[in-house]
């Protein structure tokens, strides 16, 4: 067997080695303890130097708002999970106070209370730090409102003025479309250089998720729809909503005059009137009016889409949700119908 040995030297060298590059330093930091903690409010005793809407640090990570100080505790919201939080728990205090990253940088992000990302689309950058609770501007330092703030929707635009900078209140019972209004408002402001913030306060992460799909969807259409996309482009976005295989004005053939007629009608946005004996081809001219009809813009197909929807009538085939060809009905008088036996077909 191998003899042990102890070199004095090598342990010397090696604890030199380790050694090299330190350099002590003292820190003083005021710990706390958790005195007390229920329905998401943490009583904690001792930090003298807290100061209000100071973040506190709790042993699992989590952070904590100190708001109440009083001569003996300190009353502090725990934002994020209390179930990991224990009487007894060391808290530490933070030194910053209660602030949320501001810019751009944060359109189109998801973030939490504190302003972190949720949405895994990785860190913001770019965004700068301001406090929460500054002072307000005064009264009298502020521009008065004059600039009007459409909803979008024509009911709520014409009896209820809405103007840029004041506050409004949707007051309903659960599930009378409040959300629904506060959503089609926020669409209606694409480009007109409104900023919108959704807050979402005690609502379920899957309603949080759905609301948030359902944004990013119709902003896509949006962009899509107020591209520089070819006609032909435009064309297949209307061809969308009748699904593949759907008539086409292109397949008809013959009838010159009244194709002609068709297509004035439908660029100058005319009402057209067919009239001819049974089989000259009218039911199937006005099936295939959609398709030389010209896109809708944005605001129209939101429009068309609530209106559908509210009637029960928006079909499976709307394109991210929102319909993207002109609905046409060709109607028939009733006398007509029961006089020749026709048929009426709601296109």
């Amino acid at each position: 067997m191998a003899e042990l040995t102890i070199s004095a030297a090598d342990i010397a060298s090696a604890l030199k080695n380790n050694l090299e590059g330190f350099a002590p330093s003292v820190e003083a930091r005021a710990v706390g303890r958790i005195a007390e903690v229920g329905d998401g409010i943490a009583r904690v005793s001792g930090l003298p130097s807290c100061a209000v809407n100071e973040l506190l640090q709790f042993e699992d990570g989590s952070m904590g708002l100190a708001l109440n100080l009083d001569e003996d505790s300190i009353g502090a919201v725990v934002l994020g999970d209390v179930d990991a939080i224990e009487e007894g728990q060391t808290v530490k205090s933070t030194g910053s106070i209660l602030s949320m990253p501001v810019g751009d940088a944060m359109l189109g992000r998801v973030v939490n209370a504190l302003g972190q990302p949720v949405d895994g689309a990785g860190e913001i950058t770019g965004a700068i730090q301001r406090r929460m609770e500054i002072q307000a501007p005064g009264i009298l330092g502020r521009k008065p409102v004059h600039e009007p703030l459409q909803t979008g929707i024509k009911s709520i635009d014409a009896m209820t003025p809405i103007g840029r900078g004041q506050r409004e209140l949707i007051i309903g019972d659960r599930k009378t479309g409040k959300t629904a209004i506060a959503i089609d408002t926020i669409l209606n402001q694409k480009g007109l250089g409104v900023k919108c913030i959704y807050v979402a306060v005690g609502q379920k992460g899957s309603t949080v998720a759905q609301t948030v799909a359902t944004l990013r969807e119709a902003f896509d259409f949006l962009a899509e729809a107020g591209g520089h996309g070819t006609p032909e482009e435009a064309r297949t976005l209307a061809l969308a909503a009748s699904g593949p295989g759907g008539p086409d004005f292109a397949d008809v053939r013959g009838q010159v005059l009244v194709k002609r007629a068709l297509e004035v009608a439908a660029a100058g946005g005319h009402n057209a009137l067919l009239v001819g004996p049974p089989g000259s081809g009218k039911t199937m001219l006005a099936r295939r009016i959609p398709t030389i009809l010209p896109p809708m813009t944005p605001g129209e197909a939101l429009e068309t889409t609530k209106i559908l929807s509210v009637g029960g009538r928006l079909n499976g085939h709307a394109r991210y949700g929102l319909v993207a060809a002109r609905p046409v009905r060709s109607p028939r008088p009733p006398l007509t119908r029961d006089l020749t036996g026709g048929q009426k077909h709601d296109l």
